[in-house]
């Protein structure tokens, strides 16, 4: 007799329990405590610690994300390390660090973030999904999926090797399979973007601890209190390219290269072999420390154009992608994680407002709106500016910049938890736009001054611990909870401080290079300001930086 048996069906529905699937079905589980979730995952789990995977360094809006909104800082704290910060060293070419210019902090700031090994925290959000009652299945390949816009039930066909094909109907479904993006190419919602770069890596089964790398000055060692450099994410940058190496709580070390394709093509560095004659010529330090340790290679993968967009994360008719299934924007400064929590939370409040009976079409476009105009301003941090990475004098300035943009905004919206607040966004409209359209500007001005400077290297650390406002202003992300009238008060004084900052920036620009075009600037910011910036924000300039070495 066939068989009868109803087709079994499920709240949510999520395919993919990597990163991002596994932290959105914690988070919809600790919003909605009664949630009927089912996390379909293609890899066998437990996986590989050190797994084949890149995102492992967090900032500031993932480490909370984790910690707090999660629920996870036990196991920040005691199975994964604590980050010591970005760390830069304008090192092409270079066997000495202590000769070059190290931007970086001497101490922790008071906002902690992690290194993350992703085998051993992927296996943890499983197991973390099984105690909190998160049906969590792995090894599960999805075969199909059908999206019903008429407020039916979607259906999705699964399958584990060996076994029947196994098919459940969904309310929601969420689509966070990554790259594979099913949803995306089911519904051509893919999308290029202006960002070509692309990205080698590998694993070592040791850690680079670059602090014993041979100095000609001892006393470079004794820049940094404990911790020490190693626990950065440190970068080696130079002219279209900067070079990453993460720690992991495994053991193991996590290496990659980044490149624009003008400056550096992928050919030269997409096999281990390739790579490490890359790093001979261009890094040569690095190369010396991993000559040693070829034997010790863990894996090595890569990416032609890592960076894309798409066309629609959220829908009314109650799907959603989340993760690199959407948007992927670029490694530097480790924005991954931080995207998956914004993607994440609208995720988790739209599928509170069906619960609640309430309408989507507003929400979805609104969330829409405000989670795109994220990623545009972002993105502009990175396209054509990978020249500037071998600029010891405009890559701290705009490094400068680019932290208090993040903490001063996006970070705020975040930890104030003011990111599906639609009210809050409204009386904020003017004010968010005003610092949008004055990044891009900066932005702009940076890649003008990177295309006259000097580019002098003094042997010298630009100690960001050192800069008392930058310090108190990655604290505020610890604040408690303020209320309406403080939250606006706090983003309209973000946007005095950019521009602050902005005419500094430009300031400096134009002394060294005064036929630099500054019109754009000054239509953005208010002529007072342009006569008194306020105390300085920025580091001395490097002649003096050079004279005090």
């Amino acid at each position: 007799m066939p068989n009868t048996a109803p087709t079994p069906s499920h709240e949510i529905v999520i395919m993919g329990g990597g990163l991002a699937g596994l932290t959105l079905a914690l988070q919809l589980r600790r919003r909605l405590p009664d949630a009927d979730v089912l996390v379909l995952e293609r890899r066998l789990h437990p996986v590989p610690a050190a797994c084949h995977k890149v995102g492992e360094s967090s900032v500031e809006i993932g480490a909370l994300y984790f910690a707090d909104v999660l629920g996870l800082r036990e196991h920040l704290e005691k199975d994964q390390l604590k980050k010591f910060g970005f760390r830069f060293f304008f090192s092409e070419g270079q066997t000495d660090l202590s000769q070059v210019t190290e931007l970086g902090a001497s101490r922790p700031l008071p906002t902690a973030s992690y290194q993350i090994d992703r085998g051993l925290f992927e296996n943890f959000l499983g197991q973390e999904c099984l105690r909190r009652g998160i049906r969590f299945i792995d090894g599960a390949m999805i075969r199909d999926v059908a999206l019903a816009e008429d407020g039916e039930l979607h259906t999705v066909q699964w399958q584990r090797e060996g076994e029947a094909l196994q098919t459940v109907r969904a309310r929601w479904v969420i689509d966070a399979c990554g790259r594979a993006g099913l949803i995306k190419r089911r519904l051509g919602l893919a999308q290029d973007n202006a960002h070509a770069a692309h990205a080698v890596w590998f694993r070592i089964s040791e850690h680079i601890n670059i602090d014993r790398w041979p100095v000609a000055d001892e006393t470079w060692r004794q820049r940094c209190v404990t911790p020490t450099r190693w626990l950065s994410t440190n970068h080696l940058v130079g002219a279209g390219y900067w070079v990453w190496l993460i720690p992991l709580a495994s053991g193991s070390h996590s290496v990659g290269i980044v490149a624009d394709p003008r400056f550096h093509s992928l050919d030269r560095m997409n096999t281990f072999d390739k790579a490490m004659d890359w790093l001979a010529q261009y890094q040569p330090a690095l190369h010396a420390d991993l000559e040693p340790k070829r034997s010790k290679l863990q894996d090595f993968a890569f990416f032609r154009r890592f960076s894309h967009d798409c066309r629609q994360v959220f829908s009314e008719h109650r799907w959603a992608l989340a993760g690199e299934a959407g948007r992927f924007l670029d490694p530097f400064y480790s924005p991954g994680s931080d995207f998956i929590a914004i993607g994440n939370t609208y995720i988790t409040e739209l599928v509170a407002r069906d619960r609640a009976g309430l309408r989507l079409r507003a929400h979805t476009q609104i969330y829409e709106q405000i989670f795109k105009s994220f990623y545009d301003s972002t993105l502009a941090l990175y396209v054509d500016q990978y020249g500037l990475f071998g600029d010891p004098e405009v890559l701290p300035n705009k490094v400068i910049w680019d932290y208090t943009y993040y903490w001063s905004v996006l970070a705020q919206l975040f930890c104030q938890q003011r990111l599906a607040d639609i009210d809050s966004m409204g009386h904020l409209r003017d004010a968010l736009l005003a610092c949008q359209k004055l990044n891009i500007a900066v932005q702009q001005l940076l890649q003008d001054w990177g295309r006259v400077s000097e580019r002098r290297n003094p042997p010298v650390m630009l100690d960001q611990a050192s800069v008392p406002w930058f310090v108190a202003l990655n604290r505020t992300l610890l604040d408690d909870a303020l209320d309406d009238s403080a939250f606006r008060a706090r983003i309209r004084e973000a946007e005095r401080l950019l521009q602050r900052l902005a005419v500094q920036l430009a300031q400096r620009a134009a002394a060294d290079h005064p036929t630099l075009d500054l019109a754009a600037l000054r239509t953005l910011v208010p002529a007072p300001l342009w006569l008194d910036a306020g105390e300085p924000l920025l580091f001395p300039p490097s002649p003096m930086l050079a004279e005090a070495a």
